[in-house]
């Protein structure tokens, strides 16, 4: 079904591809015919009156025709991100529910040890709540895409946060202690909308995993800029890197990749738009750094420094 609805998109820009030089054709003959009975007549204001409506007219016509044609370029685009985004969903579900199911199937044996029980139990604790992470996210990408979320400001400990977002990533991911490091100070102080940062930080820190190489070696820290009057978050990996070309295009919606490694990992192109989407709903920023493909990757969130009411204390700074 998406094969032959692009096939049909293609159609009309096919058609824009050519009325666009047509136009083009016309504007020029218009001109030179209008010219030439200018020169022939010796009506020059009624003449030239014609000539400005035709070009006006030409050039109004055109850019429809430029303005219909990107748009469908774009339309084309987010089928087949979508597209990809299915087969990304259909894997994400089949996956914990084939485990599940053999688990259950695997309980309902005769003679199994308490032990296997035990470890059969946890699996499938672990892939309810892979799948119920992942229905959340989908969920928050769709509310986000459609409307903005309100925020609730308080007071958060970010080195607190930041801990306990590792250590939800390192149980879902296996990552071995020490292997994902925070480096914040205990003391630093955000005014902010707590589910939402703790989303970002998941988020960030989930994906800095997933596209880590063996070994994985993933960095999170914070720094507050009294110059910008911004508290900046970093979350640095080594892993396989982002393209220079890709930089900004992590952030849509159902964007991947298309490098071999990053398509040989799970993933659904939701992740960094809803860090986008939170973060601006923050009132912040989100960047993405990489010197390249296998070159390791920094994802850098900018948020403002708020005054808290309750004295001249700055919030994002350290108590």
């Amino acid at each position: 079904m998406a094969r032959r609805g692009i096939r049909s998109i293609s159609v009309p820009i096919t058609f824009g591809a050519v009325t666009v030089p047509l136009s083009v054709f016309l504007l020029v003959g218009w001109t030179t015919f209008t010219a030439r009975n200018i020169a022939e007549s010796g009506e020059v204001a009624q003449n030239v009156w014609l000539l400005i409506l035709g070009v006006l007219s030409l050039i109004v016509i055109m850019s429809v025709l430029v303005m219909f044609s990107i748009f469908l370029v774009r339309e084309i685009l987010e089928v087949r991100r979508q597209d990809s985004f299915i087969d990304s969903v259909t894997h994400e579900l089949k996956t914990p529910l084939a485990s599940i199911k053999l688990c259950l199937q695997t309980l309902e044996r005769a003679g199994i040890p308490q032990d296997k029980r035990a470890a059969l139990q946890k699996m499938m604790h672990d892939d309810v709540d892979r799948l119920a992470t992942f229905i959340d996210d989908v969920l928050q990408a769709s509310r986000l895409a459609h409307d903005d979320m309100s925020m609730d400001v308080d007071e958060v400990r970010l080195a607190e946060l930041a801990a306990s977002c590792v250590s939800v990533v390192s149980m879902r991911h296996k990552v071995p202690d020490g292997r994902i490091r925070v480096e914040v100070d205990p003391e630093l102080v955000v005014w902010t909308d707590h589910a939402a940062l703790e989303i970002v930080l998941r988020n960030l820190i989930d994906n800095a995993v997933k596209y880590s190489k063996e070994g994985v070696d993933v960095r999170v820290g914070a720094r507050v800029d009294e110059v910008r009057r911004a508290v900046f978050i970093e979350v640095h990996d080594t892993g396989i890197g982002i393209p220079r070309k890709d930089l900004q295009r992590i952030f849509h919606r159902f964007y991947r990749v298309a490098e071999e490694g990053v398509r040989a990992r799970k993933g659904t192109g939701l992740g960094l738009f809803v860090v986008s989407a939170l973060v601006r709903n923050l009132g912040g920023h989100v960047e993405a750094e990489s010197e390249g493909v296998g070159k390791g990757a920094t994802l850098r969130v900018r948020l403002p420094l708020h005054e808290h009411e309750q004295g001249s204390r700055a919030v994002a700074t350290p108590a």
